[in-house]
Formats: structure tokens, sequence, C-alpha cells
């Protein structure tokens, strides 16, 4: 698999400076490459664009951006390159990135180069860097850390994969002093310079393994976030823990829901303990976090650890956690009808994701299925068999939930869903149409099965780009679906 370029390594300020002047490849016109633009130029170089998409390169076009297409690189002399900075979803197989590394042109993501551009003060001094990873969990910590920082009086930025680019936010002015970083592991695996003042990895499940290739590689892109002065990990995930192994961190230090240790946060008589900063301080109850339930207090744990390691006083911690709220698609209620509870989780994207969500409900009638990406389905549906009133499928992966619900709860009914099967749907409907109308489906479909009590509970545990255009698109197509419900739709096949 191709690595990042050691030459990523040196000073920061000759490895902006021998861009002055040169072309720099931008592959990928999306949010993050469309962030590079403006800092390049400021730096002198010259930005390049390329992207697979026809429509993309003409918008680049359109704004004075040169560009090049595959074709075209095909037989370029990549020494006329000095940088490639890819977008983080470009798989370091990719025709594109194969070629500049053969052609010894340094290859780096747009954090790796948002790192150097801050190390180099272009946009006024270095920042604090808190980054935060994890398979699950990542959005949710990452609030709840800038939530504490807006708590204690800090100019701070939630940024990176939360939706704003980190250029973005170091160019804004008046700029902040500390970032609220999450990464994804495709952004870590092309960012090894990358040094923050703490970095957590919450949790390591089987998520992207099409993309790194395998489990360890995967856990590897996330142990980087353990590179710099402080380094934090989730104790009760156990591949998570072992990264503390991997960990360069000055410090190494982990959270847990059950007591904690010393060197640790925790949990004790419903408040959440910090032992690791101090000899012994409450930082919270648990009744003050949301979303409620073990998940959301593992985030609220790995939020404080990372803020407590910047010396943010205990009485802030507690605020912010009081003043963050779920953001949307995570363990949302959507709507009780007929004492039955409507949940949107339609950020649960894995299986690990979805396992924590079912356990936060005594009976539900699972909405699940989309793509697993190579992720395995068995253990979650053994594990959470006992807690299902009816499982609901849809998506190009239904078939694989079906089998494993054959397999480990033979007792669970089982109905899928098919895009395009609805009677009421037109033939020619848009594919977007076709998607909320089998969303429609499962949802009246799910609460038939819903007594008084139970959750209709969307935790999808795979991708949603088979039918939906991202996470959100499918959450507010479920929520659509439970407002058209009416009293008396639950229950009819009880």
């Amino acid at each position: 698999m191709v690595e990042p370029s050691p030459r990523a390594l040196r000073t920061p300020g000759p490895m902006l400076e021998f861009l002055r002047g040169r072309d720099v490849l931008v592959a990928g016109w999306g949010i993050s490459g469309r962030s590079l633009i403006e800092p390049l130029r400021d730096i002198g170089a010259r930005p390049v664009v390329t992207d697979a998409g026809a429509a993309a390169l003409a918008e680049a076009a359109e704004l004075g951006l040169a560009v090049a297409t595959a074709p075209e690189l095909e037989t370029t002399d990549w020494s006329r390159f000095a940088l490639v900075i890819t977008s983080p979803g470009w798989r370091p197989d990719s025709p594109v990135l194969a070629s500049a590394v053969a052609e010894g042109t340094p290859v780096w993501g747009d954090v790796e180069f948002a790192w150097w551009v801050d190390q180099a003060r272009i946009y006024g001094p270095v920042r604090k860097w808190l980054v935060i990873t994890g398979t699950n969990g990542k959005t949710t910590t990452t609030q709840m850390t800038h939530a504490i920082l807006r708590a204690a009086g800090i100019a701070s930025v939630a940024c990176g994969n939360i939706g704003l680019p980190i250029l973005d936010a170091l160019r804004r002015n008046p700029g902040p002093q500390v970032l609220a970083v999450e990464l994804s592991s495709f952004q870590l695996h092309w960012a090894p310079s990358v040094r923050p003042e703490a970095g957590v990895v919450l949790n390591v499940a089987e998520d992207h393994l099409d993309w790194h290739g395998g489990l360890d590689a995967y856990a590897a892109a996330k142990a980087r976030a353990l590179f710099g002065r402080v380094g934090v990990v989730g104790l009760d995930d156990p591949v998570a823990a072992s990264l503390a192994r991997r960990s360069k961190a000055r410090r190494t230090l982990g959270f847990r829901i059950g007591v904690p240790a010393d060197g640790e946060l925790g949990v004790v008589d419903g408040k959440l303990l910090d032992r690791a900063f101090t000899k012994a301080a409450i930082l919270a109850e648990v009744g003050d976090i949301s979303p409620p339930g073990p998940a959301g207090v593992a985030d609220a744990l790995a939020a404080a650890a990372l803020t407590r390691a910047i010396d943010v006083a205990p009485q802030f911690v507690r605020e912010g956690l009081i003043e963050h709220k779920v953001g949307p698609h995570r363990a949302a209620f959507v709507r009780e009808i007929d004492e039955v509870a409507f949940v949107d989780d339609s950020k649960a994207t894995n299986p690990h994701a979805a396992r924590s969500s079912i356990l936060a409900h005594q009976r539900a009638v699972w909405i699940a299925g989309g793509q697993l990406k190579g992720a395995h389905i068995d253990e979650l549906v053994e594990e959470v068999a006992d807690r299902l009133v009816a499982a609901v499928l849809i998506g190009a992966d239904a078939p694989a939930f079906a089998a494993a619900l054959a397999r480990h709860a033979p007792e669970v009914p089982v109905i899928e869903v098919i895009a395009g099967d609805d009677a009421g749907m037109a033939d020619q409907a848009s594919t977007n149409d076709k998607a909320d109308a089998a969303m429609a489906k499962a949802v009246r479909t799910a609460a038939e099965f819903a007594g008084p009590g139970d959750t209709v509970l969307l935790a999808p545990a795979a991708a949603s780009l088979d039918m939906f255009t991202d996470y959100m698109h499918r959450g507010r197509s479920f929520a659509a679906a439970v407002h058209a419900l009416e009293d008396g739709d639950t229950g009819r096949r009880l």
C-alpha cells in the first residue's frame, strides 16, 4: 500500500518554501479540494485540479484554475509537480496517486498540508490541535469537546471530518486558539506529521476494510492520533486499548465506563470522575450527558480527557457537557405514536455503532441494511437477538443481514424492502424518490410490528450510498416517513 512520503517530516519552512512558484496537483474537487486553493495561492504555489468527474473539472476551470484529466496525467512529466495533495477518499492504489509515488512526487493529504500551514504560521499563531478519531462517536465527541472549550471561554472551532475543512478554520479572522479536529482513518493515513496537543482513539471495529486492506492497517491509521503530547484510548474497547502500545505520545492514558484506576477517567456512582489529571475530580453527572447511554458517556469521557489535557477546569467540562445536545441522526428521538418511540440513528453506519444503539433499548423493531463495506454482521445479531421484535431490511446487503438473522435469531420476523418495489411508485421515479419510497414502506412495516413500550429504531449498521445521497438523507427520509404515520398505524401485526 502506498504510504505518504517521508519528505512530509521535514521542518515546516522548507516544506512550504519548496512549493513556491511550482505546480501542485489537487486530487479531488470536493470540499477538501476546494479548501486547498487559496492557501496554495497564498504561499505562491500554482494549483492544478484533477478529478474523475467531468463536471467537477469544468467547475474548476470556470473558476480560472488549471485542470488535468486522467488521460493527460498518464503521459505527464511528473517532475512538473512539486507535490500531490489528495482528498481523503482517494484510495492509495488509485492510478494518479500510484503514478505520482512511482515517479518520486510526494503525496500528502489535505490534513497534512493544513498541519504544515499552521506550523508555518501562515494564518497566525500555531493552534493547539485536539484530534478525535475512532470507528464510532467521532462527531459527538468533537462537538462535546468544542462545547467544553466554549464553556471555558477558549476561542475554538470544530473542524476536519465534521464538515469544516481545517484550512478554512485556520483562515478565520479572528482565528481560533484550539482546533477540535475530527479525523477519519483516511485522513490520518495521509497525515503522518500531525502531532496533536492531545488525541483520542475512541474505539476500533471493522469498517473501511476495503480501503485499508485489513483491520490492522485500519487500526494503525487510527493510532496516528496518539503521536502527540497526550494520547487517550478507550479502555472498554479491546482494539483501541491495545493501541496504547503503539502510542508515541509523551503521555498515554485511558477512559472507561466503570471505576477508573489511577491515571484514568471513568464513572463512579453516576458521576464522571477524573483520576488522570488530578487525584480525583468530579466532572459531570451521567444524567447531564446527551445522548444518554454508555456510548454517550464514553464520548463525554473522551472529550473531558482531551480538554483536561490542556488544563480546562472541571467546572467548564461540566458546563460544556450540559450545554451539548446530540446532533441530528445520532440516536435522535423523532416522535412517539401509540406509546411507540421512533428513533433516528442513521449515523450508525457500521455494526459497532448499531450495537450501541440497539443495546440502549429493551425491545426494538430494527430497520437495518445498506453497504457493509467488508464488515461482518453475525456477532452483532447474535448479541442483540433477544432485544429484536422484528427486523425490516433495506439496501444492497439486506440479504447478508437476513442470512445472519436466520442463523442467530431465527424466531425474529424479517422483512426485506427493495427500493423500487413499492406499488405506489412511478416507473420513472428518481433514485432519491425510490429510496424515500422504500424507507416509507420500511417505516410503515416496522410500525406494524411495534407495540406499546417498543422502539422503531433506524440503526442501519451499514453505509447509505447504495440508496441515499448520504446518511443524513437516509435519516431525513426516515423522519419524514415517521411523521407521515397516523395513530393506529402501529401494532397491526401483533
